[in-house]
């Protein structure tokens, strides 16, 4: 893919999504794309891998990188990598996730539930595990058994795929309102990331920014799915990955080449030659 030429100055702050950004779904992160990270890092820009991964599935990502920073779980989560250790959460209180689950039971069939608080996942006898296989050996009936303190992400599947995950985001959308943040980095797996309301990639990373000093102007931002248009439209120069969801390119300002042909590190080597 041919891409233009970038101009301007060298960014202050790179944020980007792992999986189907930088992290291909067999092999792992190029070598290429290491050495593009740590080559900024060496040059005193702030890495931030903003993912929807939680804390326990970010150890593979400090061995890999081996620096930057992390806001886990679609920004509900600031994580220090190198020290594996939350230092802030904002997170969805019980009554809240109580109604959500009683709203969209209503409006989406054969919807099954799971929650994630502390290190503990817990899921319904219906939902069916794709990542966290036998994390939780005690399955319930209903998630509502599980609801028992303020949870930094819950998930939602239809449990037979008779609906997409952009179906159930629509109806989500509508019938849960400003209850809570919804979205979801799979559009073929029928399910919704749900967080609590105002909690968003954007969101933190915009904060984290700010506490260093650093507005959109002065950080560039990568993705390819919908828990990722918060934080591309937040940064001035962002990128929507070559084969990301389609609707990715309407929120970020340009579109890199395929995340299995090193798309952002090859963004990122123009962007180091640019001046400080």
């Amino acid at each position: 893919m041919n891409q233009p030429i970038i101009t301007g100055r060298r960014p202050k702050l790179i944020g980007t999504d792992l999986d189907g950004t930088v992290v291909r779904d067999y092999s792992g992160v190029s070598d290429r794309t290491v050495e593009a990270f740590r080559n900024a890092h060496d040059l005193g820009i702030e890495i931030f891998y903003v993912t929807g991964r939680p804390p326990r599935w970010m150890p593979e990502v400090r061995e890999t990188f081996g620096m930057g920073n992390a806001i886990c779980a679609n920004g509900a989560i600031l994580y220090d990598l190198m020290n594996d250790r939350v230092i802030e959460e904002w997170l969805m209180p019980v009554e809240e996730q109580l109604e959500v689950v009683r709203i969209l039971r209503e409006h989406i069939p054969n919807i099954s539930f799971a929650i994630e608080y502390n290190n503990e996942f817990h899921h319904e006898i219906a939902y069916v595990p794709r990542w966290d296989i036998g994390i939780d050996m005690q399955p319930v009936a209903r998630i509502e058994e599980k609801m028992v303190q303020p949870a930094f992400k819950m998930l939602a599947r239809c449990s037979n795929y008779d609906l997409t995950s952009d179906q159930m985001l629509h109806i989500a959308h509508q019938e849960v309102g400003e209850l809570a943040t919804i979205t979801h980095s799979n559009a073929s797996e029928s399910i919704l990331e749900i967080s609590a309301i105002g909690v968003s990639k954007g969101e933190t990373l915009a904060k984290m920014a700010a506490r260093a000093g650093i507005g959109p102007e002065d950080a560039v931002t990568f993705g390819d799915n919908p828990n990722d248009f918060s934080m591309l439209r937040w940064a001035h120069r962002s990128w929507a990955m070559g084969d990301a969801h389609p609707e990715t390119k309407n929120h970020a300002k340009f579109v890199a080449d395929l995340h299995t042909a090193d798309g952002v590190a090859k963004v990122i080597e123009q962007l180091l030659e640019l001046p400080a």
